[in-house]
């Protein structure tokens, strides 16, 4: 398995899906950095030469695409900020509660958790009176 920046990436797959496997490139940006260093994108990773890895990680570093740790340690940071200037979107990160404008009253289990249905009289005690 050949390794860019610190990742593994799968050697049986095409080039162009095999970078999608480092945090931060997608297939559109793959796609940008093959067309940069004029890579076949259909060529497998185990078949490129060390001189094409070379500049596929220097298209990466020149291009300035945040990638694995400084991309999450961003994104850590944008959360920590909503959080601690009170806004909407940062109270509704620290509650565990959907961001985007979802329904919370039904259809919301991923963000609240398995726990807290009222119709089976759990935590909050309403209930089903029947």
């Amino acid at each position: 398995m050949p390794r860019l920046l610190g990742v593994e990436i799968p050697a049986d797959k095409r080039i162009e899906a095999s970078l999608t496997y480092i945090y931060g490139i997608g297939l559109s940006t793959a796609k940008r950095i093959l067309e940069q260093t004029n890579i076949d994108p259909n060529l497998r990773a185990k078949d490129l030469t060390p001189q094409q890895l070379n500049e596929i990680i220097h298209a990466i570093t020149n291009n300035k695409i945040p990638i694995e740790g400084d991309l999450r340690r961003e994104v850590q940071g944008n959360l920590k900020r909503l959080q601690a200037i009170n806004s909407y979107r940062g109270i509704r990160h620290r509650r565990g509660l959907p961001v985007r404008g979802q329904r919370t009253s039904t259809n919301a289990r991923t963000r609240k958790g398995p726990g807290c249905d009222s119709k089976s009289g759990g935590e909050s005690g309403q209930g089903l009176m029947i």
